[in-house]
């Protein structure tokens, strides 16, 4: 569904993405791990043209991506920003229905549409009028996915969804979006810094460094071979805080 062939992004002098050659099948959640300003977001970004590649070729569904209008493009991509960029002047039913309206849906088409998708990702159909400053962290978090979602795309794009929320509701959203993902046959991209979150909702995973592509593959992949030490010390930090967590209560036990 998605193919990278040797992209490349520069910011003057500085190389943001290096030469990055991948693939994403129909169907697959492929999750972009690294550190910050490694350059992950700028790798998602360049998939829809929000970001301009320097060089190389980004080829989804089989059309080059440079050959298509930008605003067409984005369309078709469904993209859950990091601050959800939700318009706050417009109800929970209008943020929804943004997308579908640019392309020309009917009014009952794009009513049945945001009734559908306040379901599916468990909103009361109550709260369809409400502005956005009414609703909780995660209850926007739901309403922000049901907006990419609202234009039937094929590929969606996550560039850290749930990254702002408490513990409790990030884990039940990262079970909803799992639940959503595998029921429409989602191609995803996704884009974390948290390896747990990582191995959790990719099928297969790229660890990206200063820029350059390391590693792909899935989780077991790369915690039994991984090709360089940043790939290994991202899996152990996971291992780090379970072992921190179990030493706090054991020191805690009377």
């Amino acid at each position: 569904m998605i193919r990278l062939i040797d992209v490349s992004r520069r910011h003057g002098d500085h190389l943001a993405v290096d030469r990055v050659s991948l693939h994403v099948a129909a169907g697959e959640v492929l999750v972009l791990v690294g550190g910050s300003g490694s350059g992950k977001t700028t790798t998602c970004k360049m998939i829809n043209r929000l970001i301009e590649p320097s060089s190389g070729r980004i080829i989804v569904a089989g059309q080059d991506i440079a050959t298509l209008p930008a605003h067409g493009l984005r369309r078709r991509i469904g993209y859950v920003f990091q601050r959800l960029g939700l318009f706050p002047h417009m109800s929970v039913a209008q943020n929804i229905g943004v997308t579908p309206r640019l392309l020309g849906w009917s009014e009952t088409r794009v009513k049945d549409r945001v009734r559908e998708l306040l379901a599916l990702v468990e909103l009361d159909p109550e709260l369809a009028e409400s502005r956005p400053d009414a609703l909780s962290g995660g209850q926007a978090q739901r309403v922000a996915v049901a907006r990419a979602l609202a234009a039937e795309p094929p590929v969606l794009l996550m560039d850290e969804p749930f990254g702002a929320l408490d513990p409790l509701t990030r884990e039940r959203l990262q079970q909803a979006f799992d639940r959503i993902r595998r029921a429409l046959r989602l191609t995803v991209v996704l884009v974390t810094h948290d390896m747990g979150e990582a191995m959790m909702l990719g099928d297969r995973i790229a660890v990206i460094h200063a820029g350059r592509l390391l590693q792909v593959g899935t989780a077991k992949q790369l915690h039994d071979a991984p090709v360089e030490a940043t790939v290994e010390e991202l899996f152990a930090a996971p291992r780090r805080q379970a072992s921190l967590v179990a030493a706090m209560l054991d020191r805690e036990t009377p």
